[in-house]
């Protein structure tokens, strides 16, 4: 299927890695004219390059934060009218909310949810005008099957959800869309980083719960980054634009519910 997107321009946050890259790489396939953006230069670079080695387009990077101002004025900088923006930022480590602090809080809002709200307000506009726009949220199936020790990220990216719903219903009839990826369990380096996270308060080895996690799905398996690639692609794609604010699983069929 032709998407229909070759030649628009997508910026990519947390494009160096895992699911964000995935997604860099999967536009970059179709055509588009992608910008990475994440704070390590070095990663940002290596992938920038294999990616264009892939799919033969050129990719950009920038150093951009984005949970601050100055972070977001480079992203911007770089590509400073996306047609495609997708916000991807990693999941704060799993603790006893107990010991988290009002920083803590604060950190994983500006991440999780403030800046990316920040992005959508400083693009959405311009999105309209040229009546052509698709904005994807990478964020977990946390926000519907919460864990305790997941709080601040079911916390802040709950906020950004809850956000999209208004927005998404606003834009879509100027050809602009927003919906939310819920990954479940993937191999990457954010689930490694989030099993090292649980292995004092669970006592078990890391390849222990690696292999449970990985196999207590109805998949009996991880995901693989491509695949929500893939899935974001298509989302971003021309054929897409009457799918809006919108929470879509993508988690080896964990989720339990119906709906």
């Amino acid at each position: 299927m032709d998407l229909g997107i070759a030649g628009k321009t997508a910026l990519v946050f947390g494009g160096s890695k895992g699911m964000g890259r995935a997604c860099a790489a999967q536009l970059s396939s179709e055509g588009v004219q992608v910008v990475i953006a994440a704070r390590t230069a070095a990663t940002m670079e290596q992938a920038a390059a294999e990616i264009s080695a892939q799919t033969g387009q050129p990719v950009r990077w920038v150093s951009a934060d984005i949970t601050t101002d100055a972070g977001r004025d480079a992203a911007l900088a770089a590509c400073p009218a996306p047609d495609i923006l997708i916000n991807n930022a990693d999941g704060m480590s799993p603790g006893d909310f107990r010991t988290w602090t009002v920083a803590d809080w604060h950190a994983a809002i500006d991440s999780m949810m403030l800046g990316p709200i920040e992005m959508m307000r400083r693009t959405v506009d311009g999105m309209m005008e040229r009546r052509f726009g698709r904005i994807v949220n990478i964020v977990s199936r946390s926000v519907k099957t919460p864990q305790l020790e997941l709080g601040l990220s079911n916390g802040a990216r709950s906020g950004l959800v809850g956000f999209v719903a208004g927005l998404a219903r606003q834009t879509v009839r100027h050809n602009v869309t927003i919906n939310n990826l819920l990954p479940g369990v993937f191999a990457t380096d954010a689930q490694r980083h989030h099993i090292l996270g649980m292995l004092e308060s669970t006592g078990k080895t890391f390849e222990q719960l690696w292999h449970e996690r990985g196999t207590n799905n109805p998949a009996g398996r991880y995901g693989e980054a491509a695949e929500l690639g893939a899935l974001c692609g298509f989302i971003c794609s021309a054929q897409a634009g009457y799918i809006t604010g919108q929470n879509i699983l993508i988690d080896g069929g964990s989720y339990p519910g119906t709906f």
